[in-house]
């Protein structure tokens, strides 16, 4: 049952964000509420908060919404393409799909799914774009009329002074609500989304299905949350958002180291970039895999190695900010391979154990050898994945023959 979870919780978020075509419809006869200015904003942020969550099931949900909301044919044929069913629909198997491939993760051997993964990845970043680019300013604008709408200002009336109050003109304002809501609607969908794909990363970096499992409903979780919540009271549903948005910025820093390292990694694997790369001489680009001098982990930048040999690592914060540089430790360097990525492990005095310091994108795997000579690191290991096939080889004795050649 646990391992149903995720599909069960796509389902009844998609369930709630369609559901309340059919209470309008069954409401129809009933005295409708008034609408008011205040309402129909909080019903835009938490739209918008929950298309930043997860960008394929928030538009297709919301596509639904207003494709069942509209009551005639003339009424549908006018709404935007996310809400047409020929997008919605299959948006929304799309969603079921994915949710199927985490729900058989738990039982499934280590790294068969981790290919669908960084498909998934990718597409998570597509529809992300996408959302940010034409869905939020299409539901700004539509929100913004029925604003100006409910407040009585779309037809303002033009005072000329000396006339007194006389309407010379239908004036539509929601186009200035639009110019101003339109930049800080997209920028907090950007530090929501940052983080709800985070988790997507999180899924790439993780060995084991069932924390794929718990991840993914955990968002999925949060997504039916605030569409629930905002079809119960929209107000309630806005008060959440809010609270998502500020969690969010307080972990945008880390959410958006990790959504480079996504990034780099979906590239190098889809592009197969491993087989062109070619190693420079200096100042090859790597991430750090723990906190470094009060570097965070998981900073994107270059390694760099100077005439008296000591390592040097150079990065911008969030890439754009001034250039920063850090020394790292020398002691006990080894390079060691892993089957999706390979990393750089050093050795702690203090605790008498090896630690990962950096992180190697995809692209140098099969470079590891190059990689310890071009930066003078005494050697390779294996690591990971890697390091228990070779343990499974030796203990049934295999390979041993090429072992002994390479001793001898």
């Amino acid at each position: 049952m646990k391992r149903l979870a995720p599909l069960i919780l796509a389902l009844c978020c998609a369930f709630l964000l369609s559901v309340p075509a059919w209470a309008a419809a069954a409401a129809k006869k009933a005295e409708p509420a008034a609408k008011t200015p205040g309402t129909e904003l909080a019903v835009m942020a938490s739209q918008i908060t929950g298309i930043a969550i997860s960008p394929m099931l928030g538009v297709s949900g919301v596509g639904a919404y207003q494709y069942f909301k509209a009551d005639t044919p003339e009424a549908k044929a006018k709404l935007p393409w996310f809400a047409q069913i020929s997008f919605w629909l299959p948006a929304m198997l799309l969603v079921g799909v994915c949710a199927f491939k985490d729900t058989i993760a738990a039982v499934a051997p280590p790294g068969w799914k981790k290919p669908l993964d960084v498909a998934e990845t990718l597409e998570n970043k597509i529809s992300g774009l996408v959302a940010a680019g034409a869905v939020v300013p299409s539901i700004v604008a539509l929100g913004s009329k029925l604003i100006t709408s409910s407040a009585g200002l779309d037809h303002a009336p033009v005072v000329v002074g000396g006339l007194g109050m006389i309407q010379l003109g239908a004036i539509d304002m929601s186009w200035l609500l639009t110019i101003v809501m339109v930049p800080l609607s997209v920028a907090v969908f950007a530090v929501v989304w940052v983080v709800g794909h985070a988790i997507n990363v999180l899924i790439l970096l993780s060995p084991w299905g069932a924390v794929d499992t718990v991840l993914k409903g955990l968002r999925t979780s949060v997504l039916s949350l605030v569409a629930g919540t905002a079809l119960i009271d929209p107000v309630v549903g806005a008060t959440l958002s809010v609270v998502i948005v500020i969690a969010a910025y307080f972990m945008a820093g880390w959410a958006f180291r990790l959504m480079v390292f996504g990034t780099e990694f979906t590239w190098d694997f889809f592009t197969f970039r491993a087989q062109r790369f070619k190693l420079l001489a200096d100042g090859n680009k790597l991430f750090t895999a723990r906190e470094i001098a009060e570097v965070p982990m998981r900073t994107y930048g270059r390694l760099h190695q100077e005439a008296d040999g000591k390592l040097i690592f150079r990065f911008r914060p969030w890439l754009v900010l001034p250039e920063r540089a850090i020394e790292l430790p020398r002691d006990g360097l080894v390079v060691g391979k892993g089957v999706f990525y390979s990393e750089v492990l050093g050795h702690d005095q203090a605790t008498d154990k090896d630690l990962t310091l950096l992180l190697l994108p995809p692209r140098y795997r099969g470079h590891e050898e190059l990689f310890a000579r071009t930066y003078h690191i005494s050697g390779t290991c294996e690591v990971g994945l890697r390091k228990a096939w070779s343990w499974i080889k030796e203990a049934f004795g295999m390979g041993g023959k090429k072992a002994a050649e390479a001793a001898a």
